[in-house]
């Protein structure tokens, strides 16, 4: 708790109207939002790339982004850290009765369950409307909502009952998007009929156990060792790709994928 006052001690000196630090004073909830999701995907990235000596600078970087938050709303005469942590602490104690009380979960998948359950009759107490999408935030990213919009219409009973049926639902979207393509449909179709192919391959994913976020982010480490791979190997020649034809670079990028231990 000393390194917890010690840090809030240092987040109201940053804002001292006299003496702080006049980037921090010129803050405001909106501005600091970016810097907040930035450091999140920091955490996420050092867990991903096992860099467990990184890690603690990161997560106190994330950690400074609350303390931040809890000082504006001091300032302001809302709320403060210790009702920020209060909020936290009195949640985790409600949606776990299994451990803070006499209920039972049989395992994971139904205390997941039961945490939704939760959430829903929270914000039905709150007035929400009561939907079962109610609370999945805009602002997340698209893939990561996708997957999350998906999963509270499975659990509210909307679920295609087979594997197969998401793999034809995957197949008839490119169908339509390749027929828009064909008849040289609009800007604006071609975008609809694209999103609906990737919210498809975003729900195949959960329907086999892939966290489809976690996925793509791995293709996208793949790709960049891959090609940075061609680009190295043709730049040992002297050569651009552009000088390439697609033969060679296809021929390249299965060297790559051998070089760097890709298996896909």
């Amino acid at each position: 708790m000393a390194d917890i006052d010690r840090l809030l001690s240092i987040m109201e000196r940053l804002r001292d109207p006299e003496q702080g630090c006049p980037w921090d004073r010129a803050q405001t909830f909106g501005s600091i939002v970016p810097h907040t999701l930035e450091e999140a995907y920091e955490v996420a990235d050092a867990i991903e790339q096992e860099d467990w000596a990184a890690l603690p600078d990161e997560l106190g970087d994330l950690l400074f982004q609350v303390v931040f938050y809890a000082q504006l709303a001091r300032e302001e005469g809302s709320f403060g850290f210790d009702d920020v942590v209060a909020a936290v602490c009195d949640k985790l104690v409600r949606r776990h009765p299994h451990v803070f009380g006499d209920d039972a979960v049989a395992d994971a998948d139904d205390q997941a369950r039961r945490w939704e359950a939760h959430k829903a009759a929270e914000r039905a107490a709150a007035g929400a409307a009561g939907s079962a999408l109610d609370g999945v935030a805009a602002a997340l990213p698209a893939v990561q909502r996708a997957g999350k919009l998906q999963g509270r219409a499975v659990r509210a009973g909307f679920e295609w009952p087979r594997d197969e049926d998401l793999f034809a639902k995957v197949d008839e979207e490119l169908g339509e998007l390749r027929e828009e393509v064909g008849r040289e449909g609009s800007q604006a179709r071609l975008e609809h009929e694209a999103g609906d192919l990737l919210f498809a391959a975003v729900g195949l994913a959960r329907r086999l156990g892939v966290d489809p976020e976690a996925a793509l982010r791995g293709a996208n480490r793949r790709f960049e060792r891959r090609f940075r791979h061609m680009e190295g190997r043709l730049a040992e020649q002297s050569r651009a790709m552009t000088e390439a034809e697609l033969d060679e670079l296809k021929a390249h990028w299965q060297a790559a994928k051998r070089a760097t231990d890709d298996p896909g």
